[in-house]
């Protein structure tokens, strides 16, 4: 299983639906050093499945910055559907977790550690 954390749609009954078969379970959760802006998103799948262009994204900020959110454990599968989901403008990282050790999320692709 894996840590995956939510700050935008993947927290949505409709979206987690349509992309991992049911709803999760989480905990509420937040990670810190990061900030969230919107951006749009052209994907008509994403859209459709979200009910929206406008979506958030993270991009590093300073170590006063968190984005509160939701941790799920996912299946190496559920991962994967994750991945299919995001558009090519988000990339997925571990980071810190406050609630302790590390989880996937996904962030601005042109600010991923390489």
């Amino acid at each position: 299983m894996h840590k995956l954390f939510s700050y935008g749609t993947l927290q949505l009954p409709q979206v987690q639906e349509a992309t991992f078969g049911r709803l999760l379970p989480g905990e509420a959760d937040a990670i810190v050093g990061f900030r969230s802006e919107m951006l749009t998103i052209t994907d008509p799948m994403v859209i459709e499945r979200s009910g929206s262009d406008r979506h958030p994204v993270l991009v590093p900020g300073s170590p006063d910055d968190a984005v509160e959110g939701t941790t799920f454990l996912v299946t190496d599968a559920e991962l994967a559907a994750a991945d299919e989901y995001e558009v090519d403008d988000y990339a997925r990282t571990q980071v810190p977790l406050r609630s302790g050790g590390l989880g996937w999320v996904y962030v601005l692709a042109t600010t991923a550690p390489s």
